[in-house]
């Protein structure tokens, strides 16, 4: 059954009465009602695309938190061929908020490492809701250094609304974690790519994403704080999330014009969820040619291109 954010609720009147002509139509003597079902579809699919034509900062980060938006495993499981996971930091334990292992991108042995979420209750409890411990960032390390070894790119799927914030996971050590993440990205001899696929929260997000490329789909998001942790600081009103969001340009439209990532990658109408074989082939195209960019380039160059990267992003901003 598909899910309606608020502000799509004219295309959800307009999609239910859809759904009922079509069960009216199936019924054993029904008169034929095509004509007004393809009607009712074309201006369906108008004010879909209006709008999404004019979504708000706001409205964006409804889009990239959809309970029905495709997840790490998604792309996972659509992407990579023969993919073999591995658990554990060797140090601690397992966190199942970030999930990772080794694979075939297109043919291609790649290192695989994103950010779970969970579609189920059940799922959203065993992988802590995309927000990973000190543990998952140890594992993220441990993998990448393996990549580096054995000359693989490195591709992470981001999708966290930052790291886990728990005592435990201070007390564990969550902030140098996450360092030791982004210098282990920062490394990195081979080339990585990194794609935000719903939201790019904080530390939690630039962790595995600060790659060679960082590419976006049009409707996630990515920022130092959500929106509503923005408001509770600025007004000390959560209310005004939607003021922050404008605020703090988070969209990938900003985020390109301003030189923080490198590409946006097309969504359908309406959003990833709508039409998911569509959003995992465009994300396929892109991680292909970012990874074509870095073809034939020697380990130091690979290097010394992310750091200028990130080094050109404090310069001229």
């Amino acid at each position: 059954m598909r899910s309606y954010l608020d502000f799509e609720k004219p295309v959800a009147e307009l999609e239910a009465k859809l759904e009922e002509l079509k069960a009216l139509g199936q019924r054993d003597g029904a008169v034929s009602i095509s004509e007004e079902v393809g009607r009712l579809e074309a201006k369906a699919a108008q004010a879909l695309a209006e709008i999404y034509a004019a979504l708000t900062p706001w409205q964006k980060t409804q889009v990239a938190r959809h309970p029905q938006r495709p997840h790490f495993v998604d792309y996972c499981a659509g992407l990579i061929e023969e993919f073999t996971p591995l658990a554990g930091d060797r140090s601690f334990g397992e966190d199942e908020a970030i999930l990772g292992g080794f694979g075939r991108f297109r043919g291609r042995p790649v290192c695989v490492i994103g950010q779970e979420k969970g579609a189920t209750t059940e799922a959203r409890l065993r992988h802590n809701f995309g927000m990973a411990r000190p543990e998952g960032y140890r594992k993220a390390v441990r993998l990448m250094e393996t990549a580096d070894r054995f000359g693989l790119p490195v591709l992470a799927f981001v999708d966290t609304a930052g790291a886990f914030p728990g005592i435990e996971a201070e007390e564990r050590g969550q902030a140098e974690a996450i360092a030791r993440s982004t210098e282990a990205c920062l490394a990195l001899g081979v080339p990585n790519v990194a794609i935000v696929i719903g939201e790019g929260g904080s530390g939690g997000a630039i962790a595995i994403a600060t790659a060679n490329t960082v590419l976006m789909l049009e409707h996630a998001i990515y920022s130092v704080i959500s929106p509503e942790g923005a408001a509770s600081i600025l007004w000390r009103d959560q209310g005004r999330a939607h003021d922050a969001a404008t605020a703090m340009k988070i969209t990938a439209q900003d985020l390109l014009r301003l030189g923080i990532i490198d590409a946006i990658v097309p969504e359908a109408t309406g959003g990833a969820h709508r039409d998911r074989p569509a959003a995992l082939d465009a994300a396929g195209e892109a991680i292909a040619r970012a990874l074509a960019e870095f073809d034939g380039l020697g380990r130091d160059e690979i290097r010394d291109r992310r750091a200028q990267k990130f080094l050109d992003i404090g310069r001229k901003l």
